[in-house]
């Protein structure tokens, strides 16, 4: 009887092709009909250009505009910055007509830390959560990258944080009651903040809302590989970004959490986190691993994974059921932290 005679050490079985999760049906068909041309990847030649198209088609929106007819007021805030740096500006709305220190959402606008603005984010922050929860807003619109890198955006956003909470009492909110969020670039300034607030003792926020956050400069996932050249952003495009924020220190080992929180070691004593991310965008793996680390740490996260969601689905295609489910969600979460438990109304639970 002949043995076959075995594999040589140095072959090695071909790796598993990483096929990538279907999109959800509703978000493939708007996303294809809003498809225009070759698939364009932003690269730090294109960079600039990025920025350009990103200031025309995403203008701000003027005061008078946010104000929506009266239902909102609104005052823009300058405020000093870091220790030797500029002043920040600071977006301040709240519904009209509202009394009483009211709970603050203070809030990071997203765009790769290269592109966003503090007013554009506003309207529908306005609409769907300020005047429904009884909310007062602050969008921060802190530097970008490349002209401004790390730290000099989060110091921005930190800056603004302990001003606002410094001057509850004029601003008239509740400095307990202090959620800090973003989305995407701005879902990863609110967790390093969060980070850097417990770390520098400074103000303690009631929850964070970390919407497909941006949190690790590595892009060693298995989603950040798998979902290459798919969807609306991807691992090249993300490593242009990071390298935009980070300069120098991209790819560097000591890289500290404050520069990208995946990086963080201990995430005890931070304050309960809502995380979602799509199942089919490369923010996944590192959205899931976030919120593991949280548990592990003996905190609390609530993480929801939206199943055939691309980066930033809500926004692209909003009027889509899973959208809609995505925003309801984040909706009841805020609720639910902004409401004490003795006076809460659901359902009691018959046991099995």
């Amino acid at each position: 009887m002949t043995v076959p005679s075995a594999r040589p050490e140095s072959v090695s079985a071909p790796a598993p092709k990483a096929v990538p999760p279907p999109f959800d049906p509703e978000l493939d068909a708007v996303l294809t009909a809003l498809s225009k041309g070759p698939r364009q990847l932003l690269t730090p030649d294109n960079l600039h250009a990025w920025q350009e198209r990103d200031a025309t088609a995403r203008p701000r929106p003027a005061v008078e505009d946010l104000r929506a007819d009266g239902r909102f007021d609104v005052t823009e805030l300058l405020v000093p910055g870091p220790p030797g740096e500029p002043d920040v500006t600071l977006v301040s709305a709240r519904p009209s007509g509202l009394t009483g220190p009211l709970p603050l959402l203070y809030y990071m606008h997203g765009g790769a830390m290269i592109m966003g603005n503090a007013w554009s984010v506003l309207p529908r922050i306005l609409r769907e959560w300020a005047a429904a929860l009884e909310l007062a807003v602050i969008s921060v619109e802190y530097r970008l990258a490349p002209h401004a890198q790390y730290p000099h955006p989060l110091e921005d956003c930190y800056a603004g944080l302990s001003w606002a909470a410094g001057h509850a009492a004029e601003l008239d909110i509740d400095p307990d009651r202090i959620i800090i969020g973003g989305k995407s670039a701005g879902g990863g300034l609110a967790a390093a903040l969060a980070l850097l607030a417990r770390d520098r003792g400074g103000p303690r926020a009631l929850g964070q809302l970390l919407l497909c956050p941006m949190l690790d400069d590595r892009n060693s996932t298995f989603s950040s590989h798998q979902m290459t050249g798919l969807g609306t952003w991807d691992l090249t495009s993300n490593a242009t970004a990071w390298q935009a924020l980070l300069g120098a220190r991209y790819g560097a080992e000591d890289l500290p959490p404050y520069a990208a929180p995946s990086r963080a070691t201990d995430l005890s004593g931070l304050p309960p986190a809502y995380i979602d991310v799509g199942s089919a965008e490369m923010f996944r793996d590192e959205g899931v691993a976030y919120a593991n680390a949280i548990w592990q740490a003996g905190g609390e996260a609530e993480l929801h994974v939206w199943p055939g969601a691309y980066h930033g689905f809500d926004s692209i295609a909003p009027e889509a059921a899973l959208s809609r489910e995505a925003r309801n969600t984040r909706t009841r979460w805020l609720q639910r932290l902004l409401t004490p438990s003795h006076t809460r109304t659901d359902p009691a639970v018959t046991p099995f």
